[in-house]
């Protein structure tokens, strides 16, 4: 399977290296880090969608007010998964799977732009978003104008076999086996990672399990301050966040040769698999 790295919305709230760890200036950069699969018999699944065309075209009545200006999300058509998808010579339609991580604003918002797709989802996830379980930024965070008119659910309940150190992980129902389902619980109830065998290795796209690479590999595993205190604020289970990050740790320190991990919104990890992807379709 191929995989195209893709960013699909840019927050640059003020903070700079207090946000990002590496911005000069009075603004930091996060990205929203999205995967585009081209599958052999199921045509083509994008794993999280970022911001949508109708983000952009009405933000107000789909994103908190108060988000748009804390977070000063930067939306731009052109950015967007839909229009993306337009430039490599595809059509809409021809995304036929959305795998999210979860729900939130950042991660879901261009679903309407895909009225084709199935969409996969834990099934916690899904219910803590139709019943406003998402902690103390629930109103914030989840938006019934982004995902209130899908319709073609395929919610996972706990189950499958464990997997480099996660339990309960699964194939999702119509997709290639090489396509995983893993929970990482704690940013929300019901998030999950997504775990992909491409053409380049098996792919770990951690969402908002961690927020910045050094998180992860770093020789003092910081994330800067004022993204912590963001990760923070936007978490539901601090205990199972931490544990989950621990597992990822162990993976990378085990692993990190063998499986690319990932998160949403760090830049630089970003840039890296693309670099990393763009060679190896060129070697290809």
């Amino acid at each position: 399977m191929i995989v195209h790295h893709l960013n699909c919305g840019c927050d640059k709230p003020v903070g700079g290296a207090f946000l990002d760890g590496r911005s000069r200036g009075l603004f930091g950069c996060l990205v929203c880090h999205c995967l585009l699969i081209e599958t052999a018999t199921q045509g083509l699944v994008l794993v999280d969608t970022g911001y949508g065309l109708r983000d952009v075209r009405q933000p107000r009545s789909r994103i908190s007010p108060l988000m748009l200006t804390l977070m000063n999300i930067q939306l731009r058509e052109e950015r967007t998964a839909l229009r993306q998808i337009e430039a490599l010579g595809y059509a809409a339609s021809d995304v036929r799977h959305v795998v999210v991580t979860h729900l939130d604003f950042d991660h879901a918002g261009g679903l309407t732009d895909f009225p084709r797709a199935r969409i996969h989802v834990t099934a916690e996830e899904l219910s803590a978003a139709r019943g406003g379980d998402g902690g103390r930024t629930t109103g914030l965070r989840y938006r019934l104008a982004q995902f209130g008119e899908v319709d073609q659910w395929r919610a996972y309940r706990p189950a499958g076999e464990r997997w480099q150190g996660f339990e309960a992980v699964q194939p999702l129902e119509g997709l290639p086996d090489g396509i995983l389902l893993v929970p990482l619980a704690g940013h929300t109830r019901g998030h999950a990672g997504v775990a992909v065998n491409s053409n380049r290795g098996w792919l770990l796209h951690a969402g908002d399990a961690y927020f910045h690479a050094d998180e992860m590999t770093g020789q003092r595993r910081r994330c800067p301050p004022l993204l912590r205190a963001y990760q923070r604020l936007m978490e539901v289970d601090r205990r199972q966040r931490r544990l989950n990050q621990s597992r990822l740790r162990r993976l990378i320190a085990d692993r990190g040769g063998e499986i690319e991990v990932f998160c949403s919104h760090d830049a630089q990890e970003l840039a890296r698999a693309k670099a990393a992807s763009n060679s190896a379709l060129i070697q290809g």
